[in-house]
C-alpha cells in the first residue's frame, strides 16, 4: 500500500500534519494567531453565533492562519537561499507580510460583521 494511490496521500497527509505541528510549536506568529482563534471560538460559544457566522469565522481563521505558514515558508526559503541582506530578498518577503497583513484585516473585518451585533444589542 506504501506506493499506491491511497497510500501516498496518507503520507502526503502525515507531512502536512508535521509541518502544521511544526508551525505551531516554532513559529510566533502562528502561536498569536491560534491563540486569537481560540479567544474567538470562545467569543463565538458565549454568542451563539449562527451556523453561518461559524463558517465565516472558521474560513477567516484559515485564511490568517494560511497565510502565516505561507509566509514563515517564503522567510526560510529566503533566508536559506540568500542569508544575508539583499534587497531582493527584503521585497520577497514584504511582499508574503503583506499578504498576512490582507488576509488579517478581512478577518477583523469579517469579525466586525459578526460581533458588533452581539455588543451592541
Amino acid at each position: 500500500m506504501k506506493n499506491t494511490f491511497l497510500g501516498k496521500r496518507i503520507r502526503g497527509g502525515g507531512y502536512a500534519l508535521k509541518g502544521a505541528l511544526l508551525l505551531l510549536r516554532h513559529e510566533a506568529s502562528i502561536q498569536v494567531q491560534f491563540v486569537i482563534s481560540i479567544l474567538v471560538c470562545i467569543a463565538g460559544w458565549y454568542f451563539d453565533i449562527t451556523r453561518t457566522e461559524w463558517m465565516f469565522q472558521f474560513v477567516a481563521i484559515g485564511m490568517v492562519m494560511s497565510a502565516e505558514g505561507l509566509n514563515s515558508a517564503i522567510e526560510a526559503m529566503a533566508d536559506f537561499v540568500h542569508p544575508d541582506f539583499h534587497n531582493k530578498i527584503g521585497h520577497i518577503k514584504d511582499i508574503a507580510a503583506g499578504a498576512v497583513f490582507i488576509a488579517a484585516i478581512i478577518a477583523i473585518v469579517i469579525a466586525g460583521f459578526i460581533y458588533i451585533p452581539y455588543l451592541t444589542s
